[in-house]
């Protein structure tokens, strides 16, 4: 059971990967406009359990492949799983420490200026198809940082 829980999707679906990302862009926007830091929390658990297992154990992203992905009709579009993964743990770096901004420190304002900065990078993967993990991932391929073994699939990136 572990080895199929905690596994990550490779392929993943391209168009999943963008309505989880405007999941985390309309929680992040939450957070702060309503002044709800406890939030961060919720965020950064997404974010584990998408590294951890994609959607599996995250209520955002079964939410979106089982209810929201089915009706839309739309042929699914296989990228490549690794660069995927990566993004989502930077998602979880940056959250965490949104997490240890507002709790650890007592400085609401820079974790919410944390969290700006992760619901535009999340924006820019929900609106255009731009993921800034996946062109960081491929260029610590390039040079040599991220084996090319990790992700054959990614050389044309």
């Amino acid at each position: 059971m572990a080895n199929t829980l905690f596994r990550f999707p490779n392929p993943v679906d391209e168009i999943s990967a963008r309505l989880v990302a405007g999941g985390v862009v309309l929680l992040c926007l939450a957070t702060v406009v309503f002044d709800q830091p406890w939030m961060i929390a919720v965020i950064a658990y997404g974010f584990a359990a998408r590294v951890l297992t994609g959607p599996t154990l995250s209520p955002l992203g079964l939410f979106v492949t089982r209810v929201v992905r089915p009706q839309l009709g739309i042929a699914p579009r296989p990228v490549p799983g690794p660069p995927k993964r990566f993004a989502q743990g930077l998602g979880l770096v940056f959250s965490i420490a949104a997490a240890i901004l507002v709790f650890g420190l007592g400085v609401p304002a820079a974790a919410y200026a944390v969290l700006g900065l992760l619901a535009a990078a999340a924006a820019l993967e929900a609106i255009f198809g731009l993921c800034l993990g996946c062109r960081i991932f491929a260029a610590l391929m390039r040079v040599g940082i991220i084996p090319q073994t990790a992700c054959e699939a990614c050389n044309n990136l």
